[in-house]
């Protein structure tokens, strides 16, 4: 079983990770409402995708 033969620095270690961070997600506005929402999935507050009401939803009041 391989074994290290001197111990990892912190700052070793970090840079390591670096990349292990939470990224921003990346928003777009519909161009139906006008809602941020994920590029490439419908509409959570209209149900618009691709040009078509994608999917019905119900008005919250």
């Amino acid at each position: 079983m391989a074994v290290p033969k001197k111990k990892t620095s912190q700052a070793r270690r970090d840079q390591r990770r670096a990349h292990h961070a939470i990224k921003n997600v990346g928003l777009v506005a519909c161009p139906n409402c006008g809602a941020p929402h994920r590029p490439h999935r419908v509409c959570s507050n209209c149900g618009f995708y691709k040009g078509r009401t994608a999917v019905a939803v119900e008005a919250t009041e």
